[in-house]
């Protein structure tokens, strides 16, 4: 039987196929299933209009791919960033940022930790109040204005795929965006990050 099926290539890829979705199944099912994996946890609310477009600008610079947004259940990872990452205060995420990589440190608890005016030096010029970064500066996002014409439509599509935005929600969004730029924005993402969590304590 071995002989036939590594023969054979068609035979061994649908095998390949049927093991693989076997085991997807098998994991990922039951997650579905769990109310603390899809339900979101007490408190949380969908992100602002301009906490949304900040998002957006964290994702486009590629933020996340050297800013981890999860601390994992470790001793170490939990005294340095603090309580560790809950899926009920992702749900609305979507994609989420979750990451594995952390050039930087992570971000999951960024939110007050540091004032608005030290986001502002840290994004135009990140060694101007962290000596040591090797992050690089985004002087482009102070001169960037939010398109407050898109922001309705980023909600509505939200909440097809679940996130609870209101019609109210959907017809404010451009006046709250409006003649704000992409760093207003990513800042006062930054600044939410974690929150949740850090008041439930």
């Amino acid at each position: 039987m071995n002989d036939f099926i590594e023969k054979n290539i068609g035979v061994m890829m649908i095998l390949i196929v049927v093991a693989v979705s076997f085991g997807g199944m098998i994991e990922i099912i039951p997650l579905m299933n769990q109310r603390v994996v899809t339900e979101p946890i007490e408190g949380l609310k969908p992100l602002t209009p301009l906490q949304l477009e900040g998002r957006d600008v964290y994702i486009r610079e590629g933020c996340h791919v050297c800013h981890s947004q999860m601390i994992r259940p470790l001793r170490a990872e939990v005294e340095r960033y603090g309580h560790y990452t809950v899926a009920g205060e992702l749900v609305y995420n979507h994609p989420f940022l979750f990451g594995s990589k952390r050039t930087g440190p992570d971000l999951a608890r960024v939110g007050v930790l540091y004032s608005d005016d030290w986001h502002r030096a840290h994004l135009f010029d990140p060694r101007s109040v962290v000596p040591e970064s090797n992050m690089p500066g985004f002087p482009w996002l102070f001169e960037n204005e939010i398109d407050a014409s898109v922001t309705p439509r980023k909600l509505n599509a939200l909440r097809i795929v679940g996130v609870p935005y209101t019609d109210a929600d959907i017809e404010t969004a451009s006046s709250q965006v409006e003649g704000k730029t992409e760093a207003d924005a990513l800042i006062v993402y930054l600044q939410q990050l974690g929150l949740i969590i850090k008041e439930r304590r």
